[in-house]
């Protein structure tokens, strides 16, 4: 089973996290100017989420909706509460680069359950679900590539929390309690390397193939 990071890890993830932040730093700019221009105010959305063991933190993302929004948890594509700019960077997932800045922190890894508001956690998730608490929630997990590739379209914008709940979760925390007993450093390097696979299919309009063995459902009560 996984356990917490080593810290010469979490301090490698974190060098990388920087390094990245500054060579992508002219399109980091350009986002924000166009979220800015999209709809005035802070172009940062800064999410309640429970980490390690269910300590809760702060998660950056790039707004993607109205900034007097209010309303349901879970946002579905063809939420009226997304502006078009901010459909563009949730589609190629741009909108989550700012989670850089929590693997600098220490607050997140590049792979690892992603983090999960911490109302639906207190609950909603069992004992065994719990599990994934674990470690340190990541940007990237099987339960995530199964939510954007297989999932997330067939959610109803009109009560998108209650779809959510019912359907997506419950497969996604069983994909990521299975990643936390099996995860290992090289099986975390193909989980990424298959993200990033994901994402050039999303980016060239060929999203919704089926992600390699990484994602695949474990049989039920597994």
């Amino acid at each position: 089973m996984k356990t917490e990071m080593r810290p010469l890890r979490l301090r490698i993830e974190a060098a990388i996290a920087a390094t990245t932040l500054v060579v992508l730093s002219p399109l980091l700019a350009a986002i924000a100017v166009a979220i800015y221009l999209s709809d005035p105010g802070c172009v940062f959305y800064m999410a309640d989420r429970a980490g390690l063991r269910g300590a809760p933190f702060r998660m950056f993302k790039f707004r993607t909706m109205y900034a007097a929004s209010e309303g349901s948890r879970i946002a579905a594509q063809g939420d009226p509460r997304i502006f078009p700019f901010g459909r563009l960077l949730r589609r190629l997932r741009l909108d989550e680069l700012p989670q850089l800045i929590n693997i600098m922190r220490g607050q997140m890894a590049f792979a690892g359950p992603r983090p999960e508001d911490p109302w639906i956690v207190e609950h909603l998730y069992s004992a065994d679900d719990r599990e994934t608490l674990d470690v340190l929630p990541g940007l990237t997990s099987p339960g995530t590539l199964y939510y954007v590739t297989q999932a997330e379209q067939h959610i109803n914008p009109g009560d998108a929390e209650a779809a959510y709940v019912a359907g997506p979760l419950r497969r996604k925390l069983e994909l990521d309690r299975v990643y936390v007993r099996e995860a290992s450093a090289w099986r975390d390097f193909r989980l990424v390397a298959e993200t990033l696979w994901v994402l050039v299919n999303l980016v060239t309009l060929r999203a919704g193939r089926k992600p390699g063995g990484g994602v695949e459902a474990p049989a039920p009560g597994n």
